[in-house]
């Protein structure tokens, strides 16, 4: 006789926060920001004996707000239950609103709660999730404004020996000196590469329009995002519609509710919706975007954090590419043991690690904690 099987405790008994401000490389800018550093939000839940990591990029506030708002709301909950938590978390913050902080610590705590889950059951998340495929298609970002002719030559023109296909770079600040920044790009990158470019917003309505034809026209660009506010729906709506064929506006970025891309879509004002998982909600928000992009359909593109992303993107039936953002690819080397380096253009998540397949280089990384 046997007695009964003892059913396994994955209730959260702790949950960890922790941030760390890492300077860039070089000082950078867009169209309509200039920043030297980059905080990293870490978020550490723990259950049946294991250990989850999520994380966003935001301010050191987040932190403090997943602190004392959300790590009581979260322990004691079921690990094995994370949209239950998602929603406990959603309703604990309704009187400081949804958009901006609030939602960067959500979606910091869903990742690292999937992650969790995922390592309980011994399993890589995209098999937890289901995959729809086992690798994304990533595009190599930077190209900042502040960046010297020489700089984005060298930095460009190296994604192309590396066997990047396609690479985003940015615009917008010195609005006279874009065409001659494009075409140094174009240059750099050969006549094979797929060139996209990002104003932030920088533009206006009209300007974007003209833009968006000479940039086809002369140095065949065929992603353009943001070439207005990502606000103004009716503009991006025109530039859509109005815009040289070839070329496709994206935007989503800032989307932090499903209300927000139920919006932008119902505008018809994007030809690629972007969602990032370290703002929308985590795992679970970057889900319903996903079902929002099939109902359309139009296609989904992941914005930065590619550690994250790859794993999201192998699962989102609509996602198209991966942005392989120049700050976050740095961070993350740095800070991760289990850091998947690019092949040929492509992401692929190992299948012999558990969870998002990260681990903290604790050691490494004090010297940076805020």
């Amino acid at each position: 006789m046997h007695g009964p099987k003892r059913t396994l405790d994955t209730r959260i008994d702790q949950l960890h926060v922790s941030a760390y401000t890492v300077p860039t490389d070089f000082p950078e800018s867009d169209g309509t920001l200039q920043w030297d550093k980059t905080t990293i939000v870490i978020v550490e839940p723990s259950a049946a004996g294991r250990r989850g990591l999520g994380y966003t990029y935001a301010d050191t506030s987040v932190a403090a707000l997943i602190h004392s708002k959300l790590r009581d709301v979260v322990i004691g909950c079921d690990a094995m239950n994370v949209p239950e938590t998602f929603l406990r978390m959603l309703r604990s913050l309704r009187n400081l609103g949804r958009p901006g902080i609030v939602s960067m610590a959500i979606s910091a705590v869903d990742i690292a709660l999937w992650d969790l889950k995922a390592k309980i059951l011994d399993l890589p998340l995209t098999r937890l999730l289901g995959a729809v495929r086992d690798s994304i298609a990533i595009y190599a970002s930077g190209g900042f404004t502040s960046y010297s002719d020489e700089q984005l030559r060298d930095q460009l023109g190296g994604w192309a020996d590396k066997g990047f296909s396609m690479m985003k770079m940015k615009i917008g600040r010195e609005p006279g000196r874009d065409l001659h920044r494009v075409r140094v790009a174009r240059k750099a990158v050969g006549d094979h590469a797929a060139l996209f470019v990002d104003a932030n917003g920088a533009y206006s309505r009209k300007q974007a329009l003209a833009f968006a034809r000479r940039f086809q026209q002369e140095f065949d660009v065929r992603w353009f995002e943001e070439p207005v506010s990502s606000d103004d729906l009716e503009g991006l709506r025109l530039i859509r519609n109005d815009g040289p064929p070839g070329m496709d506006i994206a935007a989503g970025e800032y989307g932090y509710d499903p209300f927000y891309f139920r919006r932008m879509l119902d505008a018809e004002a994007v030809d690629i919706l972007q969602a990032d998982a370290t703002r929308c909600g985590g795992v679970t928000g970057f889900i319903d975007v996903d079902a929002q992009c099939l109902a359309r359909p139009i296609p989904l593109s992941a914005h930065t954090a590619p550690s994250i992303h790859m794993h999201l993107c192998c699962v989102a039936r609509a996602a198209r590419n991966l942005e392989y953002f120049h700050d976050h690819q740095r961070i993350e080397r740095i800070f991760f043991d289990g850091f998947v380096e690019p092949h040929n253009g492509f992401l692929r998540p190992s299948l012999s690690r558990h969870g998002l397949g990260l681990e903290l280089r604790r050691s490494d990384i004090q010297k940076f904690a805020a």
